[in-house]
């Protein structure tokens, strides 16, 4: 067997799916099975793509692109995808591949047999969250791509019951498998800790939120919380935002520069991959007030390197930390600051909660999610699947 994986969202600074799509095909290679995965577009094609992505260096951001420019841009960009599904459908057509597998919720049209993986439906239920080209664009091919697929796959049983509900899939067309986390989540040394410190500019004790920041993060939420603090409170324990500035994200970048940033906020924007297990590992807890996921990836990191996590209520993240985490609505912006007094004054009082946080978060490998979409790929295809029982359909 012979598959391609579409790995465009990894060529350029990864968030979700970007991290999903690595870390799953790093960890099918490692399967050491006989069959073969290759990852598009491959390794020069990709260097190429990086470096033009690449803003020049010492480069200045441009002012606001006029209306003419913005016309360009997007004639530009619909050329350039136009080439990109074309040159899809080519290599898979004469890569002698048996099947595709597209890790971004939409596959591209093409003769193989194919596997779609959905991370969530927020497009889908909640389009105020998104652009509006994001949002005609799933209106237009997402339904269609579900249909395509030879299998489905999504990251939490949560968001199989939404997909089935909203489009009345078979069951057995659609298998929930959990996304895993990298073995470099674990607690770290002091010094690493403080090196990392040092190197971000963090004060020896914060708290912690990570993700870019949208409207279905609801960080406006947590900046309000935080402001709402005594002032010995916030200049003891600042709270850290680790992400950038999302799509319409304006009303929180006026909250933090207006007011949260004056009374203690930082802001560090997007955070390096080797950064973030010192960075969890030297907060006072994470707080993620998201009022929708699909999975929840910053909690699980968190347990992983031994914090503390504040969560919201979203039924995926309640999924996937299990109970180890003190869960809040994710409107109650007395529950949070309440949250953030507790641990900046009593730092056990996450500790049961804590408890068992790592060997949880262990349970969630790549190795697992590798092996179990391994499966559904044999399975799509009518190839046998050595000492396992059928898959498809089947609860993560």
């Amino acid at each position: 067997m012979q598959v391609i994986v579409n790995g465009v969202s990894t060529l350029k600074p990864k968030t979700g799916v970007g991290h999903t799509t690595a870390n799953l095909f790093r960890a099918m290679i490692g399967l050491g099975t006989a069959d073969r995965f290759w990852l598009y577009p491959g390794e020069t094609p990709s260097r190429l793509v990086q470096r033009t992505l690449r803003p020049p260096a010492g480069s200045r951001p441009h002012a606001a692109p006029t209306r003419g420019q913005s016309w360009l841009k997007a004639q530009l960009t619909g050329v350039a995808k136009a080439a990109y599904r074309a040159h899809f459908r080519a290599v898979a057509r004469w890569g002698n591949f048996d099947l595709y597998h597209e890790p971004n919720f939409v596959p591209i049209r093409t003769h193989l047999p194919s596997v779609v993986t959905v991370h969530d439906l927020s497009v889908v239920l909640h389009p105020d969250w998104h652009p509006a080209d994001r949002v005609e664009f799933h209106q237009r091919h997402f339904r269609q791509g579900l249909a395509l697929a030879g299998h489905i796959v999504v990251v939490s049983e949560r968001v199989r019951r939404e997909l089935l509900a909203q489009f009345g899939l078979p069951s057995n067309r659609v298998t929930a498998i959990h996304n895993g986390i990298d073995d470099r989540f674990q607690p770290q040394p002091l010094a690493v800790i403080e090196t990392v410190q040092r190197k971000l500019g963090l004060p020896p004790r914060y708290m912690l939120a990570v993700g870019t920041i949208e409207p279905r993060k609801n960080i406006r939420t947590l900046l309000r919380a935080f402001c709402d603090l005594p002032p010995d409170e916030r200049a003891s324990c600042p709270l850290v935002l680790a992400g950038g500035w999302g799509w319409k994200s304006n009303p929180e970048r006026e909250l933090y520069e207006s007011e949260a940033r004056h009374r203690g906020a930082i802001h560090l924007g997007y955070v390096a991959d080797s950064d973030l297990p010192a960075l969890y590992s030297g907060a006072a807890a994470l707080f993620y007030p998201s009022y929708y996921e699909g999975f929840g990836l910053p909690p699980l990191e968190m347990l992983a390197c031994g914090g503390a996590v504040v969560a919201s209520t979203a039924a995926a993240v309640r999924e996937v930390v299990g109970g180890h985490a003190l869960l809040l609505d994710p409107d109650d912006t007395d529950g949070w600051r309440n949250a953030m007094h507790c641990v900046i004054k009593t730092p056990d009082v996450l500790d049961r909660h804590r408890r068992g946080g790592i060997a949880h978060a262990r349970r969630f490998t790549w190795t697992l999610a590798a092996r179990r979409t391994h499966e559904v790929y044999r399975q799509v295809l009518g190839l046998a699947v050595p000492g396992s029982s059928d898959v498809l359909g089947a609860a993560a």
